[in-house]
């Protein structure tokens, strides 16, 4: 399928799956190639006819949805949110936790892919820094254990996170040092130690239709909802997100994204910053 017929199929499909045509804009080829491998499974060779197929096919809107997920993803994405993380969120939230009698910080990373995001919540909790002389969060806060949800909607790409195995390319942004610490050398490129994983803990979940159990100090949610998502569909879910959020919690969103219009009781927490505070 050419480009120009699968962008003309797009802008009219997404608006029928609740999406926008601007977040696939660049991202389009990944999407395109799905879409072009379905229809050679449908024996179909031209855009128009997958578009007459669908119409008489309901659950074909289905394939085509799972077609449209964009799995692009790697460990500390957005390096000066994950930064503030460690340096001021975190530290607030285990704070917080400890004086109300809490045992646990938890973190819910929205549409987590293949798990670089949520493990990079672990190894923000279990490997200092040099500009932190206190040692790592583990250490400077015992009795406070992290415990992270990752949910996604496509099982393929959680049971890569289950694995827990990773080419060089998704650690390029992580800080040199925690490479070595973090990971073991395997055949198919870098394993993340065991003790990296524990509290961390995958399910397969749609964020359209289903939340996970809350309350979360920290939801992750970003580069999903508010990317790909039509604005309607949008203050729908940041609406129940704000449910499984926890007063004096925080949302992360991803580097380009913005809050659907309305009045939302969120402070961002420093201009610039894609971090807000209930």
């Amino acid at each position: 399928m050419r480009d120009t017929d699968c962008v003309a199929f797009l802008q009219w499909a997404l608006p029928r799956l609740r999406m926008r045509w601007p977040g696939f804009r660049k991202v389009r080829r990944q999407v395109c190639k799905r879409i072009s491998r379905r229809m050679r499974e449908l024996g179909l060779t031209e855009a128009e006819q997958y578009r007459v197929f669908l119409e008489s096919h309901d659950d074909e809107w289905h394939t085509l949805d799972a077609c449209c997920r964009v799995t692009i993803s790697r460990f500390y994405r957005d390096r000066e949110v994950f930064r503030h993380l460690q340096e001021e969120t975190l530290p607030a939230l285990a704070v917080r936790a400890k004086a109300e009698g809490r045992s646990e910080v938890r973190c819910w990373s929205a549409g987590c892919g293949s798990g670089e995001e949520a493990y990079t919540l672990a190894l923000l909790w279990r490997l200092g820094s040099e500009d932190e002389p206190d040692g790592p969060l583990s250490e400077r806060f015992p009795g406070i254990s992290l415990r992270v949800t990752a949910t996604d909607a496509d099982a393929a790409v959680l049971g890569r996170a289950a694995e827990a195995v990773y080419p060089r390319g998704s650690l390029k942004d992580l800080p040199p040092s925690w490479i070595p610490a973090a990971f073991d050398a395997a055949k198919e490129g870098f394993s993340l130690q065991a003790r990296f994983r524990e509290g961390v803990f995958f399910s397969l979940l749609d964020i359209r239709e289903a939340l996970p159990e809350g309350a979360f100090d920290l939801i992750l949610c970003r580069n999903l909802v508010f990317t790909y998502f039509e604005e309607e569909l949008q203050a729908e879910i940041l609406t129940r997100l704000l449910q499984r959020l926890r007063e004096g919690g925080f949302l992360v969103l991803g580097g380009h994204e913005g809050l659907p219009s309305g009045h939302w009781p969120l402070e961002q927490i420093s201009p610039g910053l894609p971090v807000y505070r209930t």
